[in-house]
């Protein structure tokens, strides 16, 4: 078939492609850029053109096999296709291009209903075939086709092609088919809007071509405003010839836009959708999910591909788009909704966006919907260390709102207080803490106040113990036993988890007796706490005294504090506490050679990062297991985002810098001294983060000495190993020097040849040997870890993580899997990352052709 038959619902946006005519007798512009994008994908055996009316879809495929060598064949759908006897007319009549004999045969067949009719339609003799020839069918309007035989037909046809056959669906939605096996093997070409969409010199040949001209400023705006969108392009056309000044009017492009969806669309379209879609106007993110519990009726959905070109459904994230243009149309009609009505909406879109980690989404809506006591409630769902970013957003969100928000809700004031000391804007809270404590400490008592009172007093609590850092001042536990009587009186306080920053020691003085101090405050913290704030800090102090131990070398004493602190923080649910326990047991068997000990953490690590109630657990698996990847010299097991200049964590600012010690570790372990340099040289720059920490100084520093000596700057070294000599010899913290090894033993022994040794030569003799003797233990590590081959058995797919693989390889979706296995949609989300991550995969497609290739999983099952 040498034409492009006619087509197409809605007449005017295929205006422009003049489709009611053959196109071979016709004048376009030439897109040589889409037909290079054609040519590669029809080496594939099946390409999908996916976008909206009005993109150029036939038109851009046509084009391209009119200069095809390849014997194609067209067949153009339309409604009257979804009968059976109708549609096999149409697809006997396209096979006939390629063999009149085929098709005579097929058409004695007649539309194959039975299994047994499906054998007799495959064996069909193909003679006529030539095995050298390209052959191309195109499927065109497949949109149109929903009668289940028909499609079931086609599946079978184009999912099992020839090898010289290529079959090409243009559509306006993707085909109802299981497409992930043929994606995840590369039988699978995708073309879709963002190809389609003209080039900013494209339009400005397609106007040349219509005498028009435009300014640079003119065009850079029109093209803001249709994205290239080819319809949208050829309005505006219209817009400036109508123009006397020849000038772009943004005003009449989106005029003509607005005349044409109101009376070629909207005024079609029943009632009940037009409120739904204006509804939909509302908010940003379009889910099926969200958009049936809009809905309240399924029917509504359905009929959103009625709209053509404005509303496009995406298969891969299950989810709808509305055209910008189209979105501004309805924005301008949302006064038709009564505020109860936007309320609603807002509610349901805000609790889907908390359900699925999208917070500052939810924070948003809730906003819009007035509900603040679902603000708070999700508040407490986060760490108190929750990421700078959030605490910005959430502060000018309780800047707006209504004074009697602050006498209405006990967590108001709190919020705000806790919001302050995030941002480390410590006087501040501490002045609007006293401030609301004075205020209601002079109010009758109530339930209400005691609940007030209770938590600011736990907020000054909170406050001094991160600004205790600073000052040395570890006056925080009398504040949250005031916080403990008070809330003995209310019986009322959220469940909150500890924030374990850099380092569990919050001190930054160096000088003898200060942790200690420090512990000692932190211990008589934890009853409180406890008690007020539902097991908040549990473990705490034990992972304080393991800290201390272990930076002193005493391996047994850090081992048996980080257990009781694994132990008391697991009971109470405090993630952050465990993990980090977790993570200095790894060190200290790191010390000892104990590889079996080793990979039973490392799997502890991966598991707890399934846990969804785990806030920063990714985040946290990444930097612990990082440094341990570091450390072994194993620099491709780190997370991408610690091997980049640009990308940093979404922690907090205030309390956590550590990951960029794993940074600078890595580029260590790489050779890149002078980049590790800079990674630590960023740290010392920073106002908080792990500096502030005399732990993290010293660690920083002894790895700057190892960093300058090995960059042949021999005075810098003795410098910075003198510098860390001096943090470490009050409280007798060697431990971050033996870590070091060979490094430090060769440091340390050229420092012993200094006529004027910068240290004194019974310590470094002391740092040398044990040293050394870790060298020797951990060797034992890196030779197991390293001949294990492609991956490290902890890296191996549990169980679980196979399963749901093997789900996605079948083509099943996220809440498919989740609801089959039990779980939400966070946890399959949780698990598919770690998949990924263990993989190196990009993307599920990516993951599935990587598994299917190891033999993990079978594509197809």
């Amino acid at each position: 078939m040498d034409t492009c038959p006619a087509g197409g619902e809605n007449a005017l946006q295929e205006q422009f492609f003049h489709r009611n005519t053959p196109v071979r007798d016709q004048v376009y512009l030439e897109r040589p850029q889409i037909y290079r994008l054609l040519e590669k994908a029809v080496q594939s055996p099946l390409v999908t053109v996916v976008a909206g009316a009005g993109y150029g879809k036939t038109h851009s495929v046509y084009s391209f096999l009119q200069n095809c060598k390849a014997v194609s064949s067209w067949i153009q759908f339309s409604a009257r296709d979804n009968n059976p006897d109708r549609f096999w007319e149409n697809y006997s009549g396209a096979v006939e291009v390629v063999s009149k004999t085929i098709a005579d045969s097929l058409a004695g067949l007649g539309f194959p209903r039975t299994e047994r009719q499906y054998d007799r339609y495959y064996a069909v003799p193909r003679t006529d075939v030539i095995p050298g020839q390209k052959y191309i069918f195109v499927y065109d309007d497949f949109h149109l086709l929903n009668n289940p035989a028909v499609l079931l037909f086609l599946e079978r046809v184009i999912m099992a092609p020839f090898h010289n056959i290529t079959s090409v669906i243009i559509s306006r939605t993707d085909p109802p088919f299981n497409l992930i096996n043929l994606f995840s093997k590369g039988l699978l070409a995708r073309i879709t809007e963002d190809e389609l969409r003209f080039t900013p010199e494209e339009m400005g040949d397609y106007f040349a071509l219509q005498d028009l001209r435009l300014s640079p400023e003119d065009a850079a705006a029109v093209y803001e405003d249709t994205e290239g969108w080819a319809f949208a392009i050829h309005l505006a056309g219209i817009s400036l010839k109508k123009s006397a000044a020849g000038k772009y009017s943004h005003s009449l492009m989106r005029d003509n836009i607005f005349k044409h969806i109101e009376s070629e669309i909207f005024s079609y379209i029943s009632g009940d959708l037009q409120r739904f879609l204006v509804k939909l106007s509302l908010i940003d993110q379009l889910p099926v999910e969200l958009l049936r519990n809009i809905a309240e009726d399924n029917k509504l959905i359905g009929e959103l591909g009625k709209i053509g070109a404005f509303v496009s459904f995406d298969m891969y994230l299950n989810a709808y788009r509305i055209h910008h243009l189209f979105l501004r149309y309805l924005e301008g009609k949302q006064e038709r909704l009564s505020d109860e009505e936007k309320r609603a909406v807002y509610e349901k879109a805000g609790r889907w966006c908390a359900e699925h980690n999208l917070r500052m989404d939810a924070f948003s809506y809730y906003e819009k919907a007035g509900s603040y006591e679902a603000i708070f409630n999700l508040v407490y769902t986060l760490p108190m260390l929750i990421p700078d970013a959030i605490a910005e957003f959430l502060l000018d969100i309780l800047k707006r709102a209504p004074p009697e928000v602050f006498i209405k809700y006990v967590s108001a004031p709190v919020a705000y207080n806790r919001l302050l000391i995030v941002l480390g804007r410590f006087d501040e809270a501490a002045a609007w803490c006293r401030e609301v404590i004075a205020l209601y400490e002079a109010l009758p008592l109530s339930t209400f106040i005691s609940q007030v009172l209770a938590r600011c007093y736990n907020g000054m609590g909170f406050n001094r113990l991160l600004s205790c850092v600073f000052d040395g001042q570890y006056d925080f536990a009398s504040y949250f036993e005031k916080g403990a009587r008070y809330y003995a009186l209310s019986n009322d306080g959220p469940t909150m988890f500890l924030d374990v920053p850099s380092y569990m020691c919050l001190v930054g003085i160096c000088a003898q007796g200060e942790l200690e101090k420090f512990i000692d405050a932190l211990s008589a913290s934890v009853p409180p706490l406890v008690s007020s704030l539902n097991g908040c800090g549990y473990g705490m102090d034990y992972l304080a005294r393991a800290e201390l131990a272990f930076f002193r070398a005493d391996l047994e004493g850090a081992e048996q504090f980080c257990s009781q602190a694994v132990r008391n923080a697991q009971a109470r649910n405090q993630h952050e506490i465990k993990h980090r326990s977790l993570f200095y047991l790894l060190r200290i068997n790191a010390a000892r050679g104990k590889v079996e000990k080793i990979r039973e953490l490392l799997k502890q690590m991966n598991g707890m990062a399934e846990d969804v109630s785990f806030f920063n657990r990714h985040t946290f698996n990444d930097i612990g297991r990082g440094w341990f990847y570091a450390h072994l010299g194993e620099t491709q097991k780190l997370a991408p985002w610690l091997k980049s200049d640009f990308e940093k964590s979404d922690l907090n600012s205030l309390s956590h810098g550590f990951e960029t010690l794993v940074m600078a570790k890595g580029r260590f372990a790489e050779k890149k001294f002078s980049a590790a340099l800079s990674s630590l040289e960023s740290i010392r720059a920073s106002r908080f983060g792990a500096r502030v920490f005399l732990l993290g100084r010293l660690e920083q520093t002894a790895l700057e000495a190892v960093c300058r000596y090995h960059n042949d700057d021999r005075a810098g070294a003795f410098e910075s190993l003198k510098a860390a000599y001096c943090l470490a010899e009050p409280e007798g913290l060697d431990m971050p020097f033996i870590e070091l090894g060979w490094d430090m033993r060769t440091l340390a022994g050229a420092a012993l040849k200094e006529k004027n040794c910068p240290v004194p030569r019974p310590w470094l003799e002391k740092i040398q040997r044990s040293a050394a003797s870790y060298a020797k233990k951990f060797i034992i590590v890196k030779e197991e870890f390293r001949n294990e081959g492609k991956a490290f058995r902890e890296e191996i797919l549990t169980p679980r993580e196979q399963r749901i693989l093997s789900a996605l390889a079948r083509g099943f979706t996220r809440g498919e899997i989740a609801r089959d296995n039990a779980l939400t949609i966070n946890d399959v989300k949780g698990i598919l990352r770690s998949v990924y991550n263990k993989l190196g995969a990009l993307n599920r497609a990516d993951a599935i052709r990587i598994a299917a290739a190891r033999g993990l999983v079978k594509t197809g099952e």
